[in-house]
């Protein structure tokens, strides 16, 4: 069972993660070449017109962030 202290410092690095992918998202879908943080390479977007699974994603696979396009 969680008590409160770990319960909010799960709090804090949730939000703290989500923003960060935020912030991530924004910057590719702005133009900027950002790198995964785990291998280096590009991120690279791919849109519903693409054929392939919306998202962000690296070419090894370490970043994958599923986007939903309406």
């Amino acid at each position: 069972m969680l008590d409160i202290k770990q319960f909010d410092q799960l709090k804090k690095t949730s939000a703290k993660s989500f923003n960060d992918q935020k912030a991530l998202i924004k910057k590719v879908m702005a133009g900027r070449q950002m790198k995964c943080d785990t291998c280096g390479t590009i991120i690279k977007l791919v849109v519903p017109e693409d054929k392939g699974s919306p998202g962000l994603y690296c070419d090894k696979g370490c970043t994958d962030i599923s986007l939903d396009f309406i």
